[in-house]
């Protein structure tokens, strides 16, 4: 880390909790960026393996179909993993995406004892509010992906969000009253991401299984918004790539990006 840099972030708590053989083994600190995964992506070519960025505010921080994502400095986790994707993971991107939000939902869990719930691709919830997101990148050499980048997002302890959203959001301090240790949420998210990496090649259907399990969206009417085009059908199920399953008009296809909701 750069002398120059005041972190607020106590590594000494960090490290002693960090299980991790490879993932944030590497860990660059910034008070301030961009993006942490354009950063990232920027220094793709002579950063390691598991490699994170991590910054305290993001000024163009990005969720999906480049929407921002929004987030108080100082108070949550934002973060990018760099992965290199071999053979084994290369037609698994799509389940790295959902177990992504598996792993947080586990820590807050674990950690907490919170109920927590996925919504299909990316999101984690807190009785329907927004807790945490993800945004998966790639990097390509020729036509083959060589590199994932994981976009993270946890709010832990801001308590006002400014803007419209179709699921509102919370924070892990709204949640329990209380202050939040980020530091510790930070370590147990990597064990359990390096925990989903390595299942990710052994037994991907472990994952999407135990992500159905977590999801309430599978069997309800739900919006599907493609673009700016409104759909509506049924959330039948996802298939052995993490794809959704969208039943409309009797007929079922297989859907890979949108923005869903619940219909009331």
């Amino acid at each position: 880390m750069d002398a120059k840099v005041t972190s607020l972030f106590n590594f000494t708590n960090f490290d002693i909790k960090l299980e991790t053989d490879v993932i944030g083994r590497n860990f660059l600190y910034f008070n301030e960026v961009t993006s942490t995964n354009t950063v990232l992506k920027d220094m793709n070519a002579t950063a390691p393996n598991g490699s994170i960025v991590f910054s305290e505010l993001q000024t163009a921080g990005k969720g999906r179909f480049d929407n921002r994502w929004e987030s108080g400095a100082e108070q949550n986790l934002t973060f990018s993993i760099l992965l290199n994707i071999d053979k084994t993971l290369r037609n698994k991107l799509n389940v790295l995406n959902l177990g992504t939000s598996l792993a947080i939902a586990t820590t807050i869990e674990n950690l907490f004892q919170l109920q927590s719930s996925v919504k299909w691709p990316n999101d984690v919830l807190i009785k329907e509010h927004k807790v945490g997101g993800i945004l998966l990148e790639t990097i390509s050499v020729g036509a083959k992906i060589k590199k994932a980048i994981t976009g993270v997002g946890i709010n832990i302890n801001q308590v006002h969000f400014e803007g419209d959203f179709n699921y509102p959001p919370t924070s892990l301090k709204l949640e329990l009253g209380q202050d939040v240790e980020r530091e510790k949420v930070m370590a147990d998210f990597l064990n359990n991401f390096e925990e989903l990496v390595k299942k990710l090649k052994v037994n991907p259907d472990g994952i999407l299984q135990s992500w159905r399990d977590k999801c309430r969206m599978i069997g309800e009417r739900i919006s599907l918004n493609q673009n700016g085009k409104l759909r509506y059908g049924t959330f039948e199920d996802i298939d052995e790539e993490g794809q959704m399953l969208f039943k409309s008009d009797g007929a079922v296809e297989v859907v890979n990006y949108g923005a869903v909701s619940i219909l009331k």
